[in-house]
């Protein structure tokens, strides 16, 4: 509980912090000047002042920060700060100052996945299992074990960058070429036909309705017990179980039934150890098991593991990358925001704090860089949500702006931009009211 709160409000206050960085750096370099930047809201626990008069605040509440700009100047300012104050300012540079806090955060997002790329990360290999009769996996001749290499043309290099080709296309539906390489190194293309699907966050995974799934996890030896059968027959932690009696690649489970099954009796097993096939017999101890029935122990832990994959590019590629997710990310977030207004995609989507504070602990927990990733993404949807051309958010103001440029360079009249902001709050709150509500659903079905 204590790590979901933390990595929550670390990562609330980092990401709001940096979107209001990036109206402070635009509106430094226009001249206007900066009453207030604060890290966190409420209380001021520590402040400084700079040369240039703007107070540096760090304040009791860390769920974000805030800048505050002179936006009109005080009556007895002079005229060098009458015309500096924010909206005495050309439009360009009032869109600008504006435009840059979601700026700031894309371009925050796409730094964090060039980051990753050049780092590299280890990610599950796209090879999956048998698609169960009748899905469109397996009318394509989709079969276990084919590695999937390109979705359309688009090379991928695992089964999360798989996924992320194949969720908008399964929203859609239509015709998907799947690149396959079988385990005989045979390359194919095979295409997938899908009717369109709903995708919700607490609902059914589209893919495995299309028969798309990982191959099951392989066995692997992990700590043997002295004196124990496995010992005994000269298995090894690392051994990769490649056959056990008549199975051939047996799923975990499969294998720890099959030597449950062979109390006693000898069991046939070839194993991977660094690259060598070995053949070896093991014969399960018989011990007491529900009802008195004896069941083979062969004093071994035995771990499931994927075949994994490094994904690592170099710097430029890492940056292009980076950049092309984050747009990719954009578009498609505003096309199901579109698709949730003409009600083809179910407004559960909408998720609010205590949704994105359960993943902030989920990802911190599984590591680093699963947390850098939830960043990047909760940083685009800060980005775009921003971009909304709804009254109260930088979109709103940017609309207002463009009323102003379509105008002849005349704003609206504050009655009409003081009903703007009535209207964008009401929208707004209506919204944070549907994410809580959709949150608390989650939490207690």
């Amino acid at each position: 509980m204590l790590l979901t709160l933390f990595a929550f409000i670390l990562a609330l206050g980092l990401l709001v912090t940096f979107h209001e960085l990036g109206h402070y750096w635009v509106a430094r370099r226009a001249g206007v000047p900066i009453v207030r930047f604060s890290v966190g809201f409420g209380p001021v626990l520590l402040r400084r002042h700079d040369r240039h008069g703007t107070e540096w605040a760090l304040s009791a509440i860390p769920l974000g920060g805030y800048v505050k700009m002179l936006d009109e100047a005080p009556p007895d300012a002079d005229e060098a700060t009458r015309r500096a104050v924010f909206n005495a300012q050309p439009l360009i540079r009032r869109v600008a100052i504006v435009a840059a806090g979601p700026a700031a955060n894309l371009v925050l997002a796409a730094l964090i996945y060039a980051f990753l790329g050049m780092w590299g990360t280890m990610e599950p290999a796209a090879v999956l299992a048998a698609p169960p009769a009748g899905t469109p996996a397996a009318q394509a001749g989709v079969r276990e074990g084919d590695m999937l290499t390109a979705v359309a043309g688009e090379p991928v290099a695992s089964w999360p960058q798989a996924r992320w080709q194949l969720i908008e296309p399964l929203s859609l539906g239509g015709d998907v070429a799947l690149t396959l390489t079988s385990d005989g190194g045979a390359v194919r293309t095979d295409t997938l036909r899908l009717t369109p699907q709903a995708v919700l966050p607490d609902g059914p995974d589209p893919l495995l309705a299309a028969g798309l799934a990982l191959r099951a996890p392989y066995p692997v030896v992990g700590e043997l017990v002295q004196g124990g059968a496995a010992e005994q027959a000269g298995l090894r932690p690392g051994d990769r179980i490649l056959a056990a009696g008549d199975l051939d690649q047996p799923a975990v489970d499969t294998f720890v039934r099959t030597v449950q099954a062979h109390a006693g009796q000898a069991l046939s097993l070839i194993v991977l150890r660094q690259g060598d096939r070995i053949s070896l017999s093991v014969t399960p101890r018989a011990e007491a098991g529900e009802g008195g029935h004896p069941v083979g122990r062969i004093g071994a832990l035995i771990r499931a593991e994927l075949p994994e994959t490094l994904v690592r590019l170099g710097p430029l590629d890492s940056l292009w990358q980076g950049v092309r997710r984050t747009a990719d990310t954009s578009l498609f977030t505003l096309r199901m925001m579109g698709r949730m207004f003409v009600g083809d995609v179910s407004w559960k989507n909408v998720t609010g704090p205590v949704t994105i504070a359960e993943y902030a602990g989920r990802t911190a927990r599984i590591g680093l860089e699963s947390y850098l990733g939830f960043l990047a993404l909760i940083s685009i949807s800060i980005g775009v949500l921003n971009l909304l051309p709804i009254p109260m958010l930088d979109g709103g103001h940017l609309l207002f702006y463009l009323i102003e440029a379509l105008r002849g360079g005349r704003p609206l009249s504050e009655r009409a931009r003081d009903l703007g902001q009535r209207l964008g709050l009401g929208l707004v709150l209506s919204l944070m009211v549907l994410a809580l509500f959709n949150d608390f659903s989650r939490l207690f079905s």
